[in-house]
């Protein structure tokens, strides 16, 4: 097998180098042409046969190079073969709309119109304004999220605000008036004392019995009703009465035993009666 690379060339016996003589044909006149592989850049229909040429279709193209020029740019033709026909189809480029355009040959089943639609080519004004609205329309996004900063940044300094003049109105209510710290303070002790005694109102309601007499549990479990004055706080007892304590029964851990399930029936099976 043969080396892919060959770094060594084969001379036979009678090589002479000297009958080798260099030549100098005359330069080429014309446009430059050359080969390329390219695709097709637009869906064509060709004219001859009527196929139908899809966008992205592979050729082996002349690219020739022509004398037209836009703004130092130049212009090039592409020559290609029509895949069922073999007509020869031909498009240049157009830098001024960023596009192709076909010239013979063929038929673009889609045309870009970028002149509105009228035919007419658009002036620098009309141009200049097509391209800041479609900058506006890009920059849509940044406009919003432009927006919603400026909105937080609003929020945030009426919060601000709003957090400045509360501490001066408070500032100036001390300042008129030295006792109101004082009177503030009152107001909660006030406050404090009254939760507190509803909170023994409460509590003596809770532990007194029917007839307005006062009930206490003993450690042993046993009730017994005291005929003190809650209100007074004497805390002597004149009489006591001893109910008798309930007595819960002691839990029965007897084991009752389990009754075995009788799978047969389930199965349709019946089972005969014993003879004997």
């Amino acid at each position: 097998m043969s080396e892919r690379k060959v770094l060594t060339k084969y001379y036979p016996p009678d090589f002479d180098p000297s009958k080798i003589t260099r030549t100098r044909g005359p330069k080429t006149t014309g446009p430059k042409v050359q080969t390329v592989r390219l695709m097709a850049p637009f869906s064509m229909k060709c004219i001859t046969c009527g196929e139908y040429i899809y966008k992205g279709r592979k050729f082996n193209a002349r690219k020739e190079t022509t004398d037209e020029k836009y703004y130092s740019i130049p212009i090039y033709r592409f020559y290609i073969r029509c895949t069922r026909c073999s007509a020869e189809l031909t498009f240049k480029t157009d830098p001024k709309n960023m596009d192709y355009t076909c010239e013979k040959g063929a038929k673009r089943n889609f045309e870009v119109w970028r002149s509105g639609g009228e035919g007419k080519e658009e002036s620098e004004e009309e141009r200049l304004d097509r391209l800041e609205r479609e900058e506006e329309e890009k920059n849509a996004m940044a406009e919003l999220e432009t927006k919603t900063l400026d909105a937080k940044r609003e929020m945030a300094i009426a919060d601000a605000l709003d957090e400045i003049r509360t501490r001066n109105a408070r500032n100036e209510r001390v300042d008129k008036g030295g006792d109101g710290v004082a009177n503030v303070r009152d107001e909660k002790d006030l406050e404090r004392g009254r939760m507190e005694r509803e909170d023994e109102e409460a509590a003596r309601r809770a532990f007194m019995a029917e007839d307005g007499q006062r009930v206490r549990k003993l450690a042993t479990g046993e009730e017994v009703i005291d005929d003190d004055s809650w209100g007074n706080g004497e805390g002597s007892t004149t009489a006591s009465t001893t109910l008798k304590s309930v007595e819960m029964p002691p839990p029965a851990f007897k084991r009752a035993p389990k009754k075995k399930k009788d799978f047969s029936a389930a199965l349709g099976i019946k089972k005969k009666a014993a003879l004997v």
